[in-house]
């Protein structure tokens, strides 16, 4: 088990099978030593956490959602890395959007679940820079979708 996993696994995470695209695009593409993930939806064991926030959703929910993303995205940066998630070096990018109504402002908070955890399982290569924004309405409902660039060797 990777050091990364092993992380993981004392947080009590276990990555899920890359997801695979639901329309007619690659879930990643490497170019060079950086691997840029498509948007990962808040989905987790196969069920989607959908909703707006600013109606319906707490900031906690939506952080929560932002966190399964950010689980995913780790299981695509896994399937770049042929299985050897210890070959990633850092996030290096994320872009957080937030299914949320015209007046909800804290997009940042929401997209926090996200980087807290990967900081939290990563150390210092999980520390990113970032952008979140409000999203009208996102794929099948979802309360946050996160897409990544992330340095591996």
């Amino acid at each position: 088990m990777s050091q990364f996993e092993t992380r993981l696994a004392e947080l009590g995470v276990t990555l899920p099978d890359a997801p695979a695209p639901a329309a007619n695009y690659v879930p990643w593409i490497r170019t060079g030593n950086l691997v840029f993930v498509s948007g990962q939806v808040s989905m987790e064991n196969g069920t989607l956490i959908t909703g707006k926030l600013g109606d319906g959703l707490s900031v906690e929910e939506g952080a929560t959602a932002a966190k399964v993303c950010a689980i995913n995205l780790l299981a695509q940066v896994k399937a770049a890395c042929e299985g050897d998630l210890d070959r990633l070096q850092r996030v290096v990018k994320l872009t957080g959007f937030v299914n949320s109504t015209p007046d909800f402002g804290d997009q940042p908070k929401v997209v926090n679940g996200a980087s807290d955890f990967l900081v939290e399982a990563l150390g210092d290569a999980g520390r990113h820079t970032r952008s979140a924004v409000s999203a009208a309405s996102l794929p099948f409902g979802s309360a946050v979708e996160i897409e990544g660039i992330f340095e591996i060797q």
